[in-house]
């Protein structure tokens, strides 16, 4: 039995995210994944069973260290304000250094893959959001609203400006970044939308 390389397994994992995130899933094989990782295809197979387990592997835990990145230092118990704004710094600054994963996730859209990835993560992320959102409702801080619902109203607004900054522009087609102050006057029109 080989021993478990790390180096490889990272090589793969990063040229699959990268291939995955510039050319899609359906441009995507074993082959060119194996000749850009620098390894052989058999190496590949040692890791993974085929190409839809590799893909699948791959996308719970990007998934996952996404939801990991996002809920660091979170604590459902906090004041409503400063949890939220903690989860769209984290959300931003994980989506700004990590952009071959957000270019990936992008391309799991509306794949069997995707739907693999929110079962495993979604759980993990339910249990620590659900808590803190129904303590808001039950507290009377926020209106009674379906979790989806909180959700769209939370971060819609964070994610359309990180995609206005991945696209590098504006709605009039000017030069885009997303700026800290920006972020923050964000943050504060949605805050006030949703406090009660």
């Amino acid at each position: 039995m080989r021993y478990r390389d790390e180096n490889k397994v990272q090589a793969i994992r990063e040229r699959a995210i990268e291939m995955i995130a510039k050319e899609g899933l359906e441009n995507f094989s074993i082959n060119r994944l194996a000749k850009a990782a620098g390894v052989s295809p058999a190496t590949i197979y040692i890791y993974y069973k085929d190409k839809e387990d590799l893909i699948t592997t791959i996308s719970i835990e990007e998934g996952l260290r996404m939801v990991r990145a996002t809920l660091n230092g979170f604590d459902p118990t906090m004041p409503f304000k400063d949890a939220l704004w903690l989860q769209w710094k984290n959300r931003a600054v994980f989506n700004l250094e990590n952009s071959q994963s957000a270019f990936f996730f992008d391309q799991l859209t509306n794949s069997t893959y995707r739907e693999q990835m929110l079962e495993v993560t979604s759980e993990e992320y339910a249990k620590t959001i659900g808590k803190y959102v129904k303590g808001a409702m039950d507290n009377g801080v926020i209106e009674e609203m379906a979790l989806v619902t909180y959700w769209s109203l939370a971060f819609a607004p964070l994610y359309s400006l990180i995609n206005f900054h991945k696209e590098g522009r504006d709605l009039n087609g000017k030069k885009f970044e997303l700026t800290p102050a920006i972020l923050e006057q964000a943050f504060n029109c949605v805050i006030k939308g949703l406090l009660k």
